[in-house]
């Protein structure tokens, strides 16, 4: 068996016959592992923190292949402070939501195609 690296990806390349039917029965299976789909999403979520604002705990909530097999569906949780209409601006028991995010990661190529909300 030959093994073949592309970045944080291990790949195995079959050497002999009953390697090759080996790799036959699990052609179907990601190239990008379920570990590494959640560190783009995390690297992608936390790359956009200017934007979407002050967040903590940062945990991974679900994950899930999709039935073509094509993407890794990941979704994150978060907190957040909710605002309040206090014109003081005084927060002596500042007040936290949880909120999710559902990142889409193509198998293939890592890349996130698509982050969007998670209503419960």
């Amino acid at each position: 068996m030959q093994y073949l690296y592309r970045g944080d990806i291990i790949f195995a390349k079959a050497t002999s016959i009953k390697e090759k039917n080996m790799e036959s029965s699990v052609k179907n299976l990601p190239k990008i592992d379920v570990r590494a789909a959640v560190g783009l999403a995390q690297n992608y979520f936390n790359s956009l923190q200017d934007m979407l604002g002050a967040f903590q705990n940062l945990r991974l909530e679900e994950v899930e292949l999709s039935e073509n097999k094509q993407f890794w569906l990941i979704t994150l949780g978060f907190d957040c402070q909710v605002i309040s209409n206090n014109p003081l601006k005084l927060e002596i028991n500042p007040q936290y939501i949880r909120e999710y995010k559902v990142f889409k990661v193509n198998v293939e190529t890592g890349e996130i195609e698509s982050m969007k909300i998670r209503e419960l």
